[in-house]
C-alpha cells in the first residue's frame, strides 16, 4: 500500500519535471512540499464529471442545519480519501454511527473519492473539497459553542501525510500542517479528530490544543492495518467506530475498548504494532460531556465484515 502510494507520487515527480513542461512545471514538483499546501490534481475528467461534483457538494451543504443558541452541537464531517473501496464504507458508516453518537444527524457532511459524473451521490473525498465542506460547516456552527468531529480515512505517508487518490485520475495529500492551517483558520476551537491511516501519528503534535480531542490508527512511525480494498473496515474503523462508538459508554472506554482490540489483533497475526496514538486537552470535559450526556442509550449493531478477517 505505501509502495502504491510512493509510486504514484513518483509519477507525478517525473510528470512535472519533463522536457516537456513550461513554467512552473521546469522548476520540477515536490509532493511532499505541495502536501502541506493541501494539494490535489485531477486529470482526464469530463466537465460533466466536474460539474456533477459541485452539484453534490452544493447539495450536501444546503442540507447543512444550522445550530441551537445555548445548546452545544456536533457537526461531523467523514470522508474517505482514496477511492480503494474500503475507505468509502469506513468513512459512509463512521459518519452514520458519529452522528447518532452526538446528535449530528442533519449536520454531517459525508465525502468520499471515487465519485462519478452523475449529479446525485456522495461529493468526491478530495482535499478541495473537504476545505469546502469545513468552511461550509464553520459557517454553520457557533464556533465557540459547538463541536467539529472529523473523520478520516485513506492511506498515509509519514511524510506528506493522508494521501488523496482516485484510481489514475485523482491525486494529492494533506499534511498536518495543512490540516491544522484549515482548523485554526477556520476557527475551530472545539474539536474531536479521528484519523485511520498509516503514519496518522505525524499529525499530533500540530493538532493538539486545550479544547481537542486527537487519535490516531498508528504512531508516526508505523503502519496501521486492514485497508484491503475488500474489507469492509481498517482495523482502525472496525475496534473505534464499528466498536467502541456504537456502546453507550463514555469516550475514554471507547478508545480504551479500541487500542486493547487492535492490539489484540496484531498480536494474533504477530504484526508490528501500530501503537494508535490518543491526545485529550485539559478543557475538552466542558463539552465532550454534555454531547455524552444526550447520547443514545442503546447500542448499534455492528455491520460488515471483521477487519481480521482479512488475514
Amino acid at each position: 500500500m505505501l509502495k502504491r502510494l510512493k509510486a504514484s507520487l513518483l509519477a507525478l515527480c517525473m510528470l512535472a519535471t519533463a522536457p516537456a513542461a513550461t513554467g512552473q512545471q521546469q522548476a520540477g514538483f515536490n509532493p511532499i512540499e505541495a502536501a502541506k499546501n493541501g494539494w490535489s490534481m485531477e486529470q482526464g475528467r469530463s466537465a460533466a464529471w466536474h460539474f456533477a461534483q459541485h452539484r453534490r457538494l452544493a447539495s450536501a451543504i444546503a442540507a447543512l442545519q444550522p445550530q441551537k443558541n445555548g445548546v452545544i452541537d456536533a457537526y461531523v464531517v467523514s470522508i474517505g480519501l482514496d477511492s480503494d473501496p474500503v475507505f468509502r464504507r469506513e468513512a459512509g458508516e463512521a459518519a452514520k454511527v458519529l452522528a447518532r453518537r452526538y446528535g449530528a444527524v442533519g449536520h454531517s457532511i459525508f465525502l468520499a473519492a471515487g465519485a462519478d459524473d452523475q449529479g446525485n451521490g456522495t461529493p468526491q473525498g478530495s482535499p478541495i473539497n473537504l476545505a469546502t465542506a469545513l468552511a461550509a460547516v464553520a459557517g454553520k456552527m457557533n464556533l465557540k459553542e459547538d463541536v467539529l468531529i472529523l473523520f478520516a480515512t485513506t492511506h498515509g505517508d509519514p511524510n506528506s501525510g493522508l494521501a488523496y487518490r482516485d484510481g489514475d485520475k485523482g491525486y494529492g495529500a494533506i499534511a498536518p500542517s495543512r490540516l491544522a492551517n484549515l482548523l485554526d483558520d477556520l476557527g475551530f476551537e472545539r474539536r474531536m479528530i479521528l484519523l485511520s491511516a498509516c503514519y496518522s501519528g505525524v499529525f499530533l503534535p500540530l493538532l493538539t490544543n486545550e479544547n481537542s480531542i486527537i487519535v490516531t490508527a498508528a504512531a508516526s512511525n508505523r503502519t496501521s492495518f486492514g485497508c484491503a480494498p475488500g474489507n469492509d473496515w481498517t482495523f482502525f474503523g472496525d475496534a473505534l467506530i464499528n466498536h467502541g462508538l456504537r456502546k453507550p459508554q463514555p469516550f475514554e472506554k471507547a478508545t480504551e475498548e479500541a487500542i486493547s482490540l487492535i492490539a489484540q489483533w496484531e498480536n494474533a497475526q504477530k504484526l508490528l504494532a501500530s501503537r494508535p496514538q490518543t491526545f485529550v486537552g485539559d478543557k475538552t470535559n466542558v463539552w465532550l460531556a454534555p454531547l455524552e450526556a444526550r447520547m443514545p442509550k442503546t447500542e448499534t449493531p455492528k455491520v460488515g465484515k471483521p477487519a481480521i478477517e482479512s488475514f
